[in-house]
């Protein structure tokens, strides 16, 4: 069958695809040309994992940079050969002389064919010196003080092998490489931070309390330990909030100005009534005057007819300037109470800019912003990210049984829940109604769905209770794993597609999506 021409043999392989029903993939047309030529295609070269490994290869000493230029050139001709003598020399870097740290590594080693190994009073400064470094690195990177842990007491043992700490020490040098990068980017976002407040000073000027928001937000974004993922959300809160206080601010001098203007006219209308006081009392001083040199009847007619009509004149103007002033302290009372209410706005925007005010929890903007600053982490880092959407079962009837009021205790005791089972990177933001999204970084499918059954059986634990009635809240959840090329739109509608199924299978239960 082998000495088959090979045009032969390529017709017969589609024959044989198509009477098998297999689809027309370059695996499946490889495995049928193989059976029906009866001989075996080469594998190809695998240059893309190859590639991959090569990126996280040691390369700190001149040595372990000299082998990682050979392994690229060998990636890149595709050579076996020279692949394999590469692997041998990492293999033998520990027993290599050249490779040795320091003249008294080599005065203390052993006979020939025997390990280096460090000496103590070097591996213990060594120690020292990873275990000082700590601090300064963080508490956001778990992996990096994990590998730090194991190195320092790898460290502490007797003649520890120079092969296996220098393999050591040069992953976690590359792992601190990245936990420095996010220390340096925590204090550029302090420190502008501390820019947006210094800079929002002079304009909040007409009452202290305006500071408060963003003196809080200050204070909670320097509390340890400090995250980009926490810089980040307090930086978009106060550019919220200082953009509201302003617009809040505008229309208060807006308003102060209109009082001013009211005030102004009201001491106008005062004044005219003063001067038309004065000019009354000079009229009937003047007709009192006549009155009393007057001879006859007809004398007395004049006057009379002119305290009249001056009479009628002052009462027309009083009644003018009562309803004046009526008007203005109405449109005073008025603007009390915009500035009063303006007051409240401002005291609610630096609380309620990204949160909830029922919950606590994010709302939908600050979900949306949270949602598009963890993709972005994600794909940076090709890490995994899931958002879990979880809706309570039967609210209605407990919003029936128990009141609005006690549908509201719920929905928090449901969320204070969440807050203290899940991880303190875990985002929490209700989307509706009695619907929440949970986003979990760093988190596949399967411990996604995971996580969520925990939290239905600390539910199951935790009572909500209402008077003396113990009341069990349940919930009904989908999670989806948002893939590469996914919006956050079609993550959620995934999961919300997974959590009905998980209604319709019964409730209470947790479904993939």
């Amino acid at each position: 069958m082998a000495d088959r021409p090979p045009s032969e043999i390529a017709r017969e392989t589609l024959k044989q695809l198509a009477a098998r029903r297999l689809p027309p993939t370059p695996d499946n047309y490889l495995s049928l040309y193989d059976e029906i030529a009866g001989t075996r295609s080469p594998q190809p070269f695998p240059e893309g994992p190859l590639h991959h490994i090569l990126r996280v290869l040691p390369g700190q000493t001149p040595a372990q940079k000299r082998l990682l230029g050979q392994f690229e050139r060998a990636v890149n001709n595709k050579d076996w050969t020279s692949l394999q003598s590469v692997l041998v020399g990492y293999a033998n870097l520990g027993l290599s002389p050249a490779a040795a740290v320091a003249p008294a590594a080599e005065a203390a080693a052993p006979a020939a064919g025997a390990p280096v190994v460090l000496p103590d009073e070097f591996a213990q400064m060594l120690a020292r010196l990873i275990d000082n470094l700590l601090p300064a690195l963080g508490e956001d990177d778990a992996r990096v003080i994990d590998m730090a842990q194991q190195l320092i007491g790898f460290l502490k043992e007797p003649a520890p092998p120079l092969s296996t700490v220098q393999l050591m020490l040069g992953n976690f040098a590359y792992r601190v490489s990245f936990a420095t990068e996010d220390q340096a980017a925590i204090r550029a976002t302090l420190l502008e931070l501390l820019h947006m407040v210094f800079e929002n000073i002079a304009v909040l000027n007409v009452d202290d309390r305006w500071l408060h928001g963003q003196a809080e937000a200050l204070m909670s974004a320097s509390t340890p330990p400090l995250t980009l993922r926490r810089l980040d959300d307090v930086q978009r809160r106060l550019k919220d909030v200082i953009f509201k206080q302003s617009e809040a601010k505008a229309r208060t001098v807006e308003a102060q100005e209109q009082m001013k203007d009211m005030l102004a006219t009201f001491i106008e209308r005062l004044a005219k009534i003063t001067a038309s006081s004065t000019t009354y009392q000079g009229t009937m001083a003047r007709c009192a005057d006549l009155i009393g040199k007057a001879q006859t009847l007809e004398e007395i007619a004049p006057v009379l007819q002119e305290v009249m009509s001056t009479t009628r004149a002052m009462a027309l103007d009083s009644r003018v300037a009562h309803d004046e002033l009526q008007d203005l302290r109405a449109r005073t009372e008025a603007k009390h109470a915009e500035i009063a209410k303006l007051q409240e706005e401002l005291d609610r925007a630096s609380a309620q800019a990204r949160h909830d005010p029922l919950t606590g929890s994010l709302n939908r903007k600050g979900l949306d912003e949270a949602i598009e600053r963890e993709i972005a982490r994600s794909r940076r880092l090709g890490s995994p990210l899931c958002l879990a959407l979880l809706d309570v079962d039967n609210f209605k009837t407990i919003n029936d049984r128990l009141g609005h009021a006690g549908g509201d205790a719920a929905l928090v005791h449901l969320a204070q829940v969440t807050r203290e089972v899940m991880r303190p990177q875990d985002l929490l933001a209700r989307y509706g109604g009695e619907e929440f999204v949970l986003l979990l970084p760093d988190t596949a499918v399967e411990s996604g769905v995971a996580a969520m059954t925990r939290l239905q059986r600390e539910l199951t634990t935790r009572f909500f209770l209402q008077g003396t009635e113990k009341v069990l809240i349940t919930f009904s959840a989908g999670v989806a794993q948002m893939h590469d090329s996914e919006s956050s739109v079609d993550t959620l509608r995934r999961a919300d597609q997974a959590m009905y199924l998980a209604k319709r299978s019964g409730k209470n239960r947790v479904m993939a999506a």
